[in-house]
């Protein structure tokens, strides 16, 4: 709906067909699938509010939003979120961990001549003499091996476990998605699942750094944790992390580990 109450799309009870709507000043596009999804998206900047009204039948299966604000509208607007204790987290591009090369393969070699030299060597006509051979280096390319991460300590057990719960802030099961090493640190997209614990609203795809190129525990991808992280704020505001900490409470789920996490909320202290 436009600010001016017009109906833009799937307005007086009436649905609209996907497609590219004119309103706030930009191009709305909209998709829906072959199941329950619909997305809205445009470009901007928009000229007036646009609302966006939602009518659920059922249990509200999840609604996200995403949008950028100019640089001397995003002061104001942090200092707004802080002032309601909104939770707000940066925006992040969102990348693809980079594959290893692949090593080229040796071209084939070329049909036998006469003589044949050996193995590694190639021949050298020479004018008034019979042909030579002598040595070749060896120029096929070779993949560098990389030296592996060292095991990580054994932190299993009801004393760690109890003390990661207490002490974080988040508590949650996720699907790690994508992982991104950097210089000093590992960044994981993850997919929340289910939140056993938090001091603020996680969104359903979060970033979660850990520290080090080999963080401890290591998480793997396409794989399911119970995590326990804590909310790291940069002095000046402008940065808002979920940190898994070195040695910290990062165990792949299951029935039996959700039973223990619950019991673990028990025993913590008031």
């Amino acid at each position: 709906m436009a600010g001016d109450g017009h109906y833009v799309l799937n307005g007086n009870w009436a649905v609209s067909p996907p497609g590219t709507y004119e309103a706030a000043g930009t191009h709305v596009v909209y998709t829906r699938a072959a199941g329950a999804e619909e997305t809205l998206r445009a470009a901007g900047p928009t000229s007036q509010d646009l609302l966006l009204q939602v009518l659920l039948q059922e249990p509200n299966p999840g609604i996200e939003f995403e949008f950028w604000l100019p640089r001397e509208r995003y002061g104001p607007f942090q200092e707004q979120t802080q002032a309601l204790a909104w939770s707000l987290r940066q925006p992040q591009p969102r990348e693809v961990e980079p594959q290893p090369p692949e090593t080229a393969a040796a071209p084939a070699p070329d049909p036998p001549r006469t003589p044949t030299p050996t193995p590694g060597e190639a021949e050298v006509p020479r004018v008034g003499t019979s042909k030579e051979v002598r040595p070749v280096p060896d120029c096929t390319p070779h993949p560098t091996p990389t030296d592996p991460c060292p095991p990580c300590l054994d932190t299993r057990g009801r004393a760690h476990r109890l003390l990661h719960y207490c002490g974080s802030d988040f508590v949650f099961r996720a699907r790690v998605l994508g992982r991104l090493r950097q210089a000093q640190e590992t960044r994981y997209e993850v997919r929340v699942q289910l939140v056993y614990k938090n001091r603020s609203p996680l969104q359903a795809l979060e970033y979660m750094w850990a520290p080090g190129r080999c963080p401890c525990p290591p998480l793997a991808l396409h794989r399911e944790y119970l995590l326990a992280a804590q909310r790291i704020v940069s002095p000046d505001g402008t940065q808002d992390r979920l940190l898994l900490p070195h040695a910290g409470y990062a165990r792949p789920w299951s029935p039996a580990e959700d039973s223990r996490v619950r019991l673990a909320a028990r025993r913590c202290p008031a």
